[in-house]
């Protein structure tokens, strides 16, 4: 499928365009995953990052909801005190992440509507007020809340969103640059 005026776009603005359509569209499954759920069927799902710990609930599922729960069953601990519920069902993805995942279609937003160029050293502050909550409820007893779980996964999310412009434009702009000055 040829969109209009898609060819005539720098590769770096494509390569930004297509990171935030693609994030959107996660984000926008992780928000409807729940809904298609009957309301309250999904109650703790608590378990640890790297593991399928809800296989019985998974299988139980729609393809829809499986597919992104299994994903979060994989890479998030999903613990219940530290999740979303929507629809009455727990998120497949904890507060935090879903913070990163509404920071990073902000961040890509943010460079491709403002057209920001912002170097990358100051980019990875953006990660630290989430590295040092998570880093504090790692190694002490702090436990931090939800609200201030996701407003961390959002400025990191942004952070992160911005980075990813910053290498595609790096590599990709280099990379016209470069084919431009050989012909």
């Amino acid at each position: 499928m040829d969109v209009p005026g898609w060819s005539a776009l720098r590769p770096f603005r494509r390569a930004e365009l297509t990171m935030f359509f693609a994030f959107t569209m996660w984000l926008f499954l992780v928000i409807v995953a729940p809904f298609t759920l009957p309301s309250g069927s999904v109650e703790d799902l608590s378990g640890k990052v790297g593991d399928i710990d809800n296989g019985e609930l998974l299988e139980q599922m729609n393809p829809l909801a499986r597919v992104v729960y299994t994903i979060g069953d994989i890479n998030c601990h999903q613990l219940s005190e530290r999740s979303y519920y929507l629809n009455e069902n727990q998120m497949p993805f904890c507060s935090r992440d879903v913070g990163l995942f509404i920071g990073l279609v902000t961040g890509l937003l943010l460079i491709i509507v403002l057209r920001l160029r912002v170097p990358i050293l100051p980019l990875f502050l953006l990660l630290v007020p989430m590295g040092v909550d998570g880093v504090l409820q790692l190694v002490t007893d702090y436990e931090s809340s939800n609200v201030l779980r996701i407003i961390s996964g959002i400025v990191g999310g942004i952070g992160v969103g911005m980075i990813l412009s910053w290498f595609a434009h790096r590599a990709l702009g280099a990379e016209q640059e470069a084919s431009r000055t050989a012909d």
